[in-house]
Parts: C-alpha cells; structure tokens; sequence
C-alpha cells in the first residue's frame, strides 16, 4: 500500500494542477463517490474547433482522487475532443502509475467519472454549445 502514497501522488494531491474555476465553462458536472465522500466539479471550456482550451476542477477528497483529477484535467488540457471522449479507466490508471486495489478504484476514477457525464451525449462532431448549463450532481 506504501505506492499510493508516492512522492508524485502526493505532490498533485497538496498542489494540484489546474485546481480552481473558470469564469464561462462551456460544460460542468459534480461527481462524488458516495463510499467516501469524495467530491469533484470538473468545468471545460472549448475552443471553436472543439479542442479543450481550458480545464479546471474543485472539490475535496482523497490523495487519489485529488491526484487523479489533477493528472486527468493535465492530459486533456489542449487536446481535442475526439481524443478526451476517448481516454477510459486503463488510460487514467496508467497515468496514476501505481497498483490501484478495488476498494480504492471509485477514488482514482472519479475525475473520468465526472468528466464522462460533463461530455454525456457530446461527439466529436458535436460543436460547443452556445451556453453553458450546468449538469446535474452524480
């Protein structure tokens, strides 16, 4: 258990990237884990073409999750759409880069979680809305 705790995990865990808000999110969704009481509001801004120009999150939890989101929101910042639709649990554990065990699994993909449900019913094709509207609590 002591590689949960590696210096990197707990260096995004005490100051994670891209952690806070952004002023005019084009999409937004809180997803916690009911098991712990992780939270996590995941805001994106896109740019015309659909690429993720901004990323950001908030919220409390777990050095996992924490550290999770804030490699997650790293590796989509800049990348288009088609691409984030595309990342799955084995990308985010990879990025994790330790041994997750199944009663900590919830924690490490909270942040796909929550950013799955802030893209819900969006495709590659699918151009930014107009406005915004924030997204239900998981």
């Amino acid at each position: 258990m002591d590689d949960l705790y590696r210096d990197y995990i707990l260096e995004h865990y005490r100051h994670p990237h891209n952690f806070g808000t952004l002023e005019h999110p084009d999409a937004v969704h809180e997803g916690s884990n009911p098991l712990c009481g992780d939270r996590i509001t995941l805001m994106l801004e896109f740019g015309e073409d659909g690429t993720v120009t901004d990323v950001a999150f908030t919220g409390r939890g777990c050095a996992i999750s924490q550290a999770s989101a804030s490699l997650l929101t790293d590796r989509i910042r800049g990348k288009p759409l088609a691409e984030v639709l595309g990342l799955d649990a084995d990308d985010v554990l990879d990025e994790l880069g330790i041994e997750i065990s199944p009663a900590r699994m919830k924690c490490a993909l909270l942040g796909l979680d929550t950013l799955q449900h802030a893209l819900a019913g969006r495709t590659a094709e699918t151009a930014p809305p107009a406005q915004t509207a924030r997204q239900g609590v998981a």
